[in-house]
């Protein structure tokens, strides 16, 4: 395989950011992988118990779990997903908890 500075080795990435996610005192850490006018793919790890507060939810989302298990809730719904998930992201003001040490690629629509 032939590195090319425009791809993403999200295992060794994912690893990267569980591990730089355990020294935050957010207990998570995010990387954009790739960004562009009408897409954006931004790979976060979360420590077991960390939280991304309630936010508005973009025009469209996807959410997929590499790794762990996570809690995808709005005001009046909770979705659990494992490794190997995809869920889309709620058209509602949403939040995300980890359950266990996780990683997921969060894929937006900019348009």
């Amino acid at each position: 395989m032939t590195d090319h500075p425009d791809v993403a080795h999200v295992h060794t990435l994912a690893a990267e950011l569980l591990d730089e996610a355990r020294g935050h005192h957010s207990h998570r850490a995010a990387r954009t992988l790739v960004t562009g006018t009408s897409l954006r793919a931004t790979l976060i790890a979360l420590i077991d118990g960390a939280e991304l507060a309630e936010h508005d939810a973009p025009p469209a989302a996807t959410l997929q779990v590499l790794s762990g298990r996570v809690e995808l809730h709005t005001h009046d719904h909770r979705q659990a997903l494992d490794a190997g998930d995809l869920a889309p992201i709620p058209r509602a003001r949403h939040g995300l908890t980890a359950l266990a040490d996780s990683v997921v690629l969060l894929t937006v629509a900019l348009r």
